[in-house]
């Protein structure tokens, strides 16, 4: 049975939809700019990818909708590649900077999805995880839409997404900004 893709569908019109926020937060939390290649993880069509490019060296853009890729790879200096979160196809330490933005309540395994994450990351590499704080009315609306959507989304409390990071050689901070949550992790 084949598997049906919201994001498959929706490539084509994402960015004229959803747009990205200003990345100076962002840029602030990663503190960059920074030697060394950044992941977008999860960044479909480089809505964010393309604000960090002279952020780091090189500037890769991984997610599981390869329609999504195809528009990131519409857009100068970025380096699509097709791949589950929970596996990725990078040597451990290759980059100095990760980000997801507004993607891990998509994915299957979150658990997973870090602990690759950081598996990837350079040491003293730093990783910020965007996410919608679900504690809040507005957001608790798009997860339910999500889910009459048919996605399978799995939003967490921000403070659920930071626990992921316990016992992982990793400190993980969290900052808010109206409803959103940054998720600020540092490879020990």
């Amino acid at each position: 049975m084949a598997r049906f893709d919201h994001f498959d569908l929706l490539a084509p019109l994402y960015e004229t939809v959803i747009k990205p926020k200003e990345p100076e937060t962002l840029w602030r939390h990663l503190n960059v700019p920074a030697t060394g290649a950044l992941l977008d993880l999860g960044g479909g069509t480089g809505r964010v990818a393309q604000h960090m490019r002279g952020k780091a060296d090189q500037v890769v853009v991984a997610d599981l909708s390869c329609k999504m890729l195809a528009e990131a790879r519409l857009k100068d200096g970025l380096g699509p590649v097709c791949a589950p979160s929970e596996w990725l196809p990078f040597a451990d330490g290759t980059f100095s900077r990760i980000i997801m933005v507004d993607a891990l309540h998509h994915v299957i395994n979150q658990k997973a999805t870090v602990k690759e994450m950081l598996r990837v990351l350079a040491q003293d590499g730093v990783l910020v995880i965007e996410e919608p704080d679900v504690r809040k009315f507005s957001v608790k609306l798009i997860a339910l839409g999500e889910k009459l959507a048919l996605m399978r989304s799995h939003f967490l409390r921000p403070a659920e997404i930071a626990e992921l990071f316990q016992q992982k050689n990793a400190d993980a901070q969290i900052a808010y900004e109206d409803s959103t949550a940054y998720i600020i992790a540092q490879k020990k």
